[in-house]
């Protein structure tokens, strides 16, 4: 009975915060396209000079068309997760295949992801080929999506299925401390994702090559000496093979570290611009940003494991869900599910914290680069990514991890002036 009624309990505290989670998501993305549209006819005073209005009516535009998509998503999200949960789809899957051994408790795990994901791919078709095609951002072919889709899933089931078997053995084997080895491995196994990232990855889906400008890769090379930064290379990526939209990166971590710039990006700004972008993505190096963030990351990630490890024992965490027996592999899973639902009010404050960073690499970048020329680049990623300038403040402290342009636009021209 006490067993029935926490089973309950659960169940309405899931339902709850899925719909409280739904409700805050429709919300914001309305106050958001409202907000945008509202302020289409006119280009922000202090951009009139850089940006167009026909440029600044396209961004509003295509802010409110993925805020509309976002609605669609956030509903069609919900559904498959209460599909796959209280509507019984992991007990479909549990009947269909063998869970009595790790190799069937692993094929489980693997299954219900690719349910989740296959349940959820027509959102990936509609926003690449409609949304970012209507408004002249995809370049990718059916036929490049369709690989990157089979490249992704089988990275996913080669680094995946040692993860879940590894789990599952360490639950069945590794005693009342089994998720304090599972922590370890997982954060182990990511270490090492960022080493090789960049080698064994990343030229999977991209085309790599170095950076033929001598005179910017000098540039570069000196930016990275005098910032005390070592570098395993300095390369473009073909991005422009599946987006027009620009970006700039760091990846892998020690001497496997290399910086990433999109084709798009090189043909859109100066050397002056390039070199502050560059900054900017030093400026989280040497700040200890990404140490900050994989500490943190550890740190949630130990007491997820331990929270995990407690739930695995509870019959009402399995009945609560709609799992029609115990057993380590549907924990996890449902797990991994219901996670994010209850987590999902932890946004604001991650996002402060990574719009924090954004504003201390800006300085970092304006203090060895120039804080004009990261201005001048911000405001061109802005026109060329079609970003609008006018974001609800609400959804973006929600949503947002980098700050709204004009604001940090503001701060850099503060702290030059």
């Amino acid at each position: 009975m006490i067993a029935l009624a926490a089973a309950t309990l659960f169940r309405a505290a899931f339902l709850a915060a899925l719909a409280l989670s739904l409700a805050l998501r429709l919300w914001l993305s309305r106050r958001q396209e409202r907000h945008v549209l509202a302020r289409r006819g006119e280009v922000p005073a202090p951009f009139r000079g850089a940006i167009s209005l026909d440029a600044h009516r396209k961004a509003a535009d295509y802010t409110a068309a993925r805020a509309r998509f976002s609605r669609v998503a956030a509903a069609w999200d919900a559904a498959v997760l209460l599909l796959l949960t209280l509507g019984g789809g992991l007990d479909v899957l549990a009947r269909l295949l063998p869970g009595g051994t790790l190799l069937g408790g692993t094929a489980f795990v693997l299954a219900a992801f690719l349910a989740q994901g296959l349940a959820l791919l027509p959102l990936s078709v509609w926003r690449t080929f409609r949304i970012e095609q209507h408004f002249g951002f995809n370049r990718m072919t059916p036929r490049v999506f369709a690989l990157d889709l089979a490249k992704g899933l089988l990275v996913t089931g080669v680094l995946g299925a040692p993860l879940a078997l590894g789990a599952l053995w360490l639950v069945a084997r590794g005693g009342a401390y089994w998720w304090l080895f599972a922590w370890a491995g997982w954060f182990l196994v990511s270490v090492l994702l960022a080493w090789a990232y960049p080698v064994l990855i990343a030229p999977l889906f991209n085309r790599f090559r170095p950076l033929e400008d001598e005179a910017l890769r000098e540039r570069i090379r000196a930016l990275l000496d005098r910032t005390g930064f070592r570098s395993g290379g300095i390369l473009v990526m073909d991005g422009s093979r599946r987006s027009t939209h620009a970006n700039a990166y760091f990846t892998g971590i020690g001497r496997r570290k290399q910086v990433v710039f999109f084709d798009t990006l090189r043909e859109l700004l100066t050397p002056d611009e390039m070199e502050a972008v560059l900054a900017h993505e030093l400026g989280h190096f040497r700040l200890r940003h990404v140490r900050a963030r994989l500490l943190a990351g550890a740190a949630m990630s130990v007491a997820g494991f331990a929270l995990l490890a407690w739930l695995l024992r509870r019959d009402w965490f399995y009945e609560g869900l709609g799992a029609a027996a115990p057993s380590p592999q549907a924990g996890l899973v449902l797990f991994a599910l219901a996670a994010p639902v209850f987590g999902f009010i932890l946004h604001p404050l991650l996002t402060a914290w990574s719009r924090r960073h954004e504003y201390e690499a800006d300085a970092f970048a304006a203090a060895h680069a120039s804080g004009d020329a990261m201005a001048g680049a911000l405001v061109k990623l802005v026109k060329h990514n079609a970003a609008t300038l006018t974001p609800d403040p609400l959804h973006s402290a929600f949503h947002d991890t980098h700050p709204p342009v004009p604001l940090r636009i503001a701060r850099l021209r503060t702290a030059h002036g």
